[in-house]
């Protein structure tokens, strides 16, 4: 009796032994790969097909469920200002949405569209990718990201961690999460205008997207012991220029459309309150008859009858001042004010589209429109991605600033361009003389596409030597205003995973990769397929054109930094193209041209 007592104990033993060992292993799932990009953006797409096209093993891991970030979730008008700007995969991809079309390129589309699109790289580099895995936690020895914890965003207590290895790091996120939790510098808000010598940062009162003069802030109007309507801070505006931690607002891009027939419409949406838009419907008030809902929203036609909505006027789907606490925010932080953006957002449709505070005819026009129920399928038709426009900045080896941007200061380490605007949409709601105003919208436009420097992608040397940073790039907050465009984070996440597979090969930190070959490699193998790359010649390439006749030049609506335009009519003018061909080759023309009476202005060259 007692003998058979022992086996039955040691055999419960064993069994429990091997069970500990189990769990030891499921606790501990370690995955190992040359390069790890964190955070399924655009850019860590591109990224980790760029990483798997040099010949390497990859892991993508991105904390939700989608890949591609704005791209597909609902950015459809591409802000790019000069397409010049827009190179190697980056440029494939809008060649590749083109192909949808039956176009050379494209560059509005809807979110099914783009998905698709971007799921071909995905599918083209049989990528690696985990799905609802975020950071918790980087081992960091030596100034070297030696791994990083992963923890299931969905369950986070339930499931195990992953443990990921890997030579070299990108942080590809839109918030810097991997960045931050590897000990790297970096900032949140507006720098001073002193600290950079600079003129568009920190506090700007201007003009757009403004309230008009008259709006009453307070929820009785005329009592100011009534307290602020909501949406409005208690902030007091500082003088211009002056340094502060408020972050731009957040909104979605939504995709909406006017066919009936794949059209489903605006209902009121759980905990609606009318209280959040008291400040719209003054305004509205206020501009009169004229209010409509071209003053509201921002219409970006695309393809489909479908249009990307964004933000436009004194109060829309920017929801000014509630994101302050998202980029250094905990998750369940930043999950709640995601939830609050799109209730607002659902909210603020059911108003314009119900609320018999506004003009019938204004609410009969957003009528017209609803939810494109053919995207976003598995996600109530509503986008899939907040829009988080600005998050935490590096400070890496070098800050890009508003000098870069207007060309006062040029780097010669480029990696990429950046062409748009220095944009910024509004950073605080605040009374100002007794009226309701909004403050931080900047839209400065009118300069060339200019560099962007590789040691801006790079941490400094001192804290971190194995990782790249793409999109919070280090720059001041002015100056990522035009760098942060979709189409410049594919570029940026293509430089960075090329350079960190030369650090690989090269066994040299990041910082110190060879920026020549790097430059070159971009150049000479755009595709990073062996493809011959395209021959481009610009009215510019004064090597490779010969012009005969009376021309001029001009600088505004141009690909590039010019063109020129002849307005003879008679055939006196003429452009003579001289691209240098180095190899035997079908050469097709491809015109990207300013059309002026009778004359085309510019030939692009595509060898194929």
């Amino acid at each position: 009796m007692k003998f058979g007592f022992l086996i039955i104990i040691g055999l419960a033993s064993s069994l429990f032994a091997c069970q500990q060992r189990e769990e030891a292993s499921s606790a501990s799932q370690v995955k190992e790969v040359d390069v790890c990009v964190y955070g399924g953006t655009s850019s860590g797409v591109v990224a980790a097909y760029s990483a798997k096209q040099m010949g390497k093993t990859v892991l993508l891991i991105e904390p939700g469920k989608y890949l591609g970030g704005m791209t597909t979730g609902g950015l459809g008008m591409t802000d790019i200002g000069n397409k010049f700007a827009v190179t190697g995969l980056s440029r494939l991809f809008y060649r590749r949405v083109g192909e949808h079309y039956g176009k050379f390129e494209q560059w509005t589309f809807p979110p099914s569209v783009a998905t698709k699109t971007m799921n071909r790289f995905v599918e083209d580099g049989d990528l690696d990718v985990m799905y609802y895995r975020r950071i918790t936690k980087a081992e960091v020895r030596n100034k070297e990201i030696k791994s990083i914890i992963l923890e299931d965003s969905e369950n986070p207590a339930g499931k195990p961690l992953v443990t990921v290895k890997a030579k070299e790091f990108i942080d590809c996120s839109y918030e810097g999460d991997l960045m931050a939790r590897a000990g790297v510098s970096y900032v949140v808000g507006r720098e001073d205008n002193s600290d950079y010598d600079e003129t568009l940062d920190g506090v700007q009162f201007l003009y757009a997207h403004q309230f008009p003069d008259g709006i009453d802030p307070y929820v009785v109007e005329g009592d100011s012991t009534s307290g602020l309507c909501w949406g409005i801070q208690k902030q007091t505006l500082k003088k211009d220029g002056t340094g502060d931690k408020l972050v731009q607002a957040y909104n979605f891009r939504l995709c909406l459309t006017d066919n009936k027939d794949n059209q489903l419409p605006f209902v009121r949406p759980e905990g609606y309150d009318s209280t959040k838009y008291e400040l719209l419907a003054r305004a509205v008030r206020k501009r009169g008859p004229d209010m409509n809902h071209y003053l509201i929203f921002n219409w970006g036609i695309m393809p489909e009858n479908k249009y990307d909505v964004n933000n436009c006027g004194p109060l829309s789907t920017d929801m000014i001042g509630m994101n302050y606490e998202y980029p250094d925010g905990d998750y369940d932080t930043r999950k709640r004010i995601w939830e609050e953006h799109v209730e607002y957002t659902k909210g603020l449709l059911y108003f314009l589209s119900h609320d018999e505070r506004l003009p019938e005819a204004l609410r009969n026009r957003v009528n017209d429109f609803g939810w494109a129920k053919d995207e976003f399928v598995d996600n109530d038709n509503f986008p899939t991605q907040l829009y988080v426009r600005e998050a935490r900045r590096m400070v890496g080896e070098y800050v890009m600033t508003q000098k870069n941007c207007q060309g006062e200061e040029t780097v010669g380490d480029a990696v990429g361009m950046a062409a748009y605007g220095m944009d910024s949409h509004n950073c605080q709601r605040i009374v100002i003389n007794g009226m309701v105003k909004n403050e931080g919208d900047v839209q400065y436009h009118g300069f060339p596409p200019y560099p962007i420097s590789y040691r801006s992608i790079t941490p400094k040397r001192e804290e971190c030597t194995n990782l790249l940073v793409p999109v919070c790039v280090s720059s001041t907050h002015i100056a990522f205003g035009s760098i942060r465009m979709e189409p410049v984070f594919m570029v940026l996440g293509q430089s960075a995973a090329v350079a960190a597979c030369m650090a690989i090969d090269q066994k040299r930190p990041v910082q110190l990769v060879d920026i020549d070959k790097l430059r070159k490699t971009l150049k000479e193998n755009p595709y990073l397929d062996g493809s011959i790359p395209e021959i481009l010649v610009d009215d510019s390439d004064i090597d490779k054109v010969y012009s005969k006749g009376r021309w001029v030049k001009k600088e505004r609506g141009h690909y590039k930094s010019s063109y020129k335009c002849s307005d003879n009519n008679d055939g006196s003018s003429s452009f003579t193209f001289m691209p240098v061909v180095k190899q035997s080759m079908i050469i097709r023309y491809i015109f990207i041209a300013r059309l002026c009476p009778m004359q085309i202005c510019r030939k692009h060259y595509r060898l194929t």
